[in-house]
């Protein structure tokens, strides 16, 4: 088992596709073993809960049970091998999360990463990765996320094993340009009441905040007279599985 943690972070986006567009913000984001969930003071918990309903599956099993139904159906048994996920905790109610990453070993090996990337429109996709030995890995797009960008190109991905350190990248190649590029950067703080409530009064209600800052630069690339690119509705894996 691994002890909780928690990782006070800057996610950085860059984009290059028909205009030149930046932005940074502070987030604080939870590393947790998926079979050691962490428990707190009864006090702290509805701003910190681990659900099923907000990730891949079913909400009748674990978050656990789920990945590893996820993996088993792409051929992959980790032997009960522990899985670090690295996520925005539900907090009064709300939770989103643009990437949830799940780092799943076997034995002392990691076996591979899967990043669940969540949309704006109550859809979900995972990606599962075979990073080589610096945490790189590529994937085609498959999953809609921005209104501005299509459907298509290759992910470029680096995920870096989390440690005092934390560091992802995430860049999206299209022909020969890379419209996107974000970055997630942190350092890790031990997960005690006291360094969550700290936190919490830093950065309050971090996952409603993500929300609207994604909202916020949506309407302002709009403004800008981007075109937006028509979603198919997206099936979830389970559902075909």
């Amino acid at each position: 088992m691994v002890a909780a943690a928690l990782y006070d972070a800057e996610v950085a986006h860059s984009r290059r596709e028909r205009v030149d567009h930046a932005f940074k913000h502070r987030v604080f984001l939870w590393l947790v073993d998926l079979d050691e969930l962490p428990t707190l003071p009864r006090w702290l918990r509805p701003f910190a809960r681990f659900e099923a309903r907000d990730h891949l599956g079913v909400p009748s099993r674990t978050i656990r049970q789920n990945l590893d139904a996820f993996l088993a159906f792409h051929g992959v048994d980790l032997h009960g091998g522990r899985v670090l996920m690295l996520a925005n905790a539900r907090s009064l109610g709300h939770v989103f999360n643009p990437l949830t990453v799940y780092w799943c070993h076997r034995g002392t090996e990691l076996a591979c990463v899967v990043a669940e990337v969540h949309n704006t429109y109550g859809e979900r996709h995972c990606y599962l990765l075979f990073p080589d030995e610096a945490g790189r890995a590529r994937t085609d797009k498959v999953f809609y996320v921005s209104p501005f960008l299509t459907v298509g190109g290759e992910y470029l991905m680096r995920f870096g094993e989390p440690g005092p350190k934390l560091s992802v990248t995430i860049a999206l190649r299209q022909g020969e340009s890379t419209p996107l590029t974000a970055t997630l950067r942190g350092r890790r703080l031990p997960a005690t009441p006291s360094t969550l409530v700290g936190l919490l009064l830093r950065r309050p209600l971090t996952t409603h905040r993500v929300s609207a800052l994604i909202r916020r630069h949506g309407i302002g690339l709009w403004l800008r007279r981007i075109p937006i690119v028509p979603r198919t509705p997206h099936k979830a894996q389970e559902t075909v599985q």
